[in-house]
């Protein structure tokens, strides 16, 4: 039996955490994947692994990893086990960067790829609401939030400007299309 991966992209601020939380109360049957990340465990956000990039980079040598990548002077990386239970039947939701895209699709056969996206005065607002960034790096941060998608890479774009429970019901339609 085989399961499936689901990315979760879109530029910082857009509520990919929130909507991920949404989908796995509204189907337990779904899963996160915890990632691994230079950054400190105090930074709040979302449930990750902290570790030092000296661990980091002993753990992608030890083979620990099946994605990785640097993205805000941050390496992150998702556990070799998500392959494992994707293989077993699982489904996982995985928050990725869309640099990693074409991997993950290679290594994960019907990566079904969710992009969030809000306007900008809203991502604004999140992003200082949050208090992890300065007011350049907000602005650096909106200025990347538009980035196409890597070629050959087919996302499903959904808008979370509006409701949380709106955005979580269109997730899952497309992520149950049986149930629609």
């Amino acid at each position: 039996m085989s399961g499936r991966l689901i990315a979760i992209v879109g530029p910082s601020g857009v509520g990919k955490d929130s909507v991920m939380a949404g989908i796995v109360a509204a189907s337990p049957k779904v899963g996160i994947v915890r990632r691994v990340i230079t950054r400190a465990a105090e930074a709040g956000g979302e449930d990750f692994v902290a570790v030092t990039p000296q661990r980091f980079e002993r753990m992608r040598t030890e083979g620990a990893f099946c994605l990785t990548w640097a993205a805000h002077g941050l390496l992150y990386g998702i556990p070799e086990t998500a392959r494992d239970q994707v293989a077993e039947g699982a489904t996982l939701l995985v928050n990725l960067s869309r640099g990693v895209l074409p991997a993950a699709q290679k290594m994960f056969p019907g990566l079904l790829v969710l992009q969030l996206t809000a306007a900008p005065e809203v991502l604004a607002r999140r992003l200082a609401l949050r208090g992890r960034e300065n007011a350049e790096e907000i602005k650096g941060r909106l200025a990347r939030a538009e980035f196409a998608m890597p070629e050959g890479v087919a996302a499903r774009r959904l808008h979370n400007d509006g409701s949380l429970d709106e955005t979580v019901a269109q997730a899952l339609t497309l992520i149950h299309p049986e149930s629609a």
